[in-house]
């Protein structure tokens, strides 16, 4: 497909949050056209098909003043985990999807004690969590090592095969007439004097009515000559999958205080990821592994799950995450009619098509959306721009 002269949406980004935001659109009769730029690995093409609920304890103690933005934005993650369930029926395609539940596990009585002052908190927000001990642990997750303690399980948590759920929603994207240009970068925006906005790319340009930007870290670069500032950060990080073997792990497995998560596939392949980083390498700034952080994430798997240790690394990958301020970016661009962010917060992929929906809500002028985006804003980051 060629760059068309002219569209009445543009969504800037094809991960999760893109194509759902513009599946909403096309649902609504509304000509969209998601732009893409493939050459580069996002969260989406790269994800690990984790379903997160609760906080994360290891950023509660590492960022303690974004944490009433993690409480605020908790009946997101439960309203996102439920969206999966209604998008895989309404598409009427498996994505190998399972709400077994996560366990946040502890090794020290201190974690322990961590964990269960976060689930009061978390109990009093909302969520289904409890505490379990280690016998209780040995009863539901017999695969865990002797190291492990205890854990915080949330029954919202889950995990789902993200390549066949971007394929799922891809294919219904075009089935309702939404077009995808893949390998097509936006280099700039520019407000165009009878309205809408002219997209420039480098074979030629574009002019939308309407511009959603979803394009993960990427948007604050994409705004910054708008003078307005959306710190999005390119957070590189490595990812691992083994041979399959018999059925494991159960449930999606974090740790309170290191890098982890754990999950099985349906197939049998076990994926152990959790934020260990990657690096941007060379002039595309591709995601690429650091040897250091796969032979780490491999031993604390083991040391996890010690099973995992007989396994074959079959693969192992990099991704770019996009962190802002642990809250989405979501909703109208305050004094650029027209323009529209649809940035995830923590825990993108999950939020994703919960985001879309938000988003495409935004753009069509919806007052009956799930929840009130005004806290997601980007006008709170105005008076950095202010600084800038």
């Amino acid at each position: 497909m060629t760059l068309p002269r002219e569209v009445d949406v543009a969504v800037i980004g094809g991960g999760i949050v893109g194509l759902c935001t513009a599946l909403e659109l096309a649902r609504a009769g509304t000509e969209v056209l998601v732009l893409d730029d493939a050459a580069r690995l996002g969260g989406t093409t790269a994800n690990a098909g984790s379903l997160h609920v609760q906080m994360q304890s290891r950023f509660i103690r590492l960022y303690p003043d974004q944490v009433p933005g993690l409480e605020a934005s908790l009946p997101l993650y439960v309203a996102a985990a439920r969206r999966w369930a209604e998008l895989e029926q309404e598409l009427g395609t498996g994505f190998e999807r399972k709400a077994s539940g996560g366990l946040m596990v502890a090794e020290t009585p201190e974690s322990y004690e961590f964990l269960a002052r976060k689930c009061e908190r978390e109990k009093r927000l909302g969520l289904q969590v409890e505490m379990l001990g280690r016998a209780e642990l040995a009863r539901i997750a017999p695969y865990l090592g002797e190291a492990v303690i205890g854990a915080e399980f949330c029954a919202e948590e889950g995990k789902l095969n993200p390549l066949l759920a971007n394929q799922a929603v891809r294919r219904a994207l075009q089935a309702l007439g939404g077009a995808l240009l893949p390998e097509t970068r936006i280099e700039r925006l520019e407000a165009d004097p009878r309205g809408g906005w002219t997209l420039h790319a480098g074979t030629g340009p574009l002019r939308a009515g309407r511009v959603v930007l979803a394009a993960g870290a990427g948007t604050g670069a994409l705004l910054a000559p708008l003078g307005l500032v959306v710190p999005t950060v390119a957070e590189p990080l490595h990812m691992n999958v083994t041979e399959a073997t018999a059925p494991l792990i159960g449930h999606l497995v974090q740790h309170a205080e290191r890098m982890i998560t754990l999950k099985q596939l349906s197939a049998g392949q076990c994926v152990i990821g959790g934020g260990w980083p990657a690096r941007l390498h060379g002039p595309q700034q591709h995601p690429t592994v650091e040897a250091s952080s796969l032979i780490g994430n491999l031993r604390l798997a083991s040391h996890i799950v010690p099973r995992l240790a007989r396994l074959r690394l079959i693969r192992a990958w990099a991704g770019v995450n996009t962190t802002v301020d642990g809250r989405c970016v979501l909703g109208a661009v305050p004094g650029h009619a027209g323009l529209f962010t649809a940035v995830p917060g923590d825990a993108g992929y999950t939020l994703g098509p919960l985001v879309g929906r938000l988003a495409a809500g935004a753009v069509l002028g919806r007052r009956d959306l799930d929840f009130d985006i005004a806290p997601f804003s980007p006008v709170r980051f105005a008076g950095a721009a202010a600084l800038a």
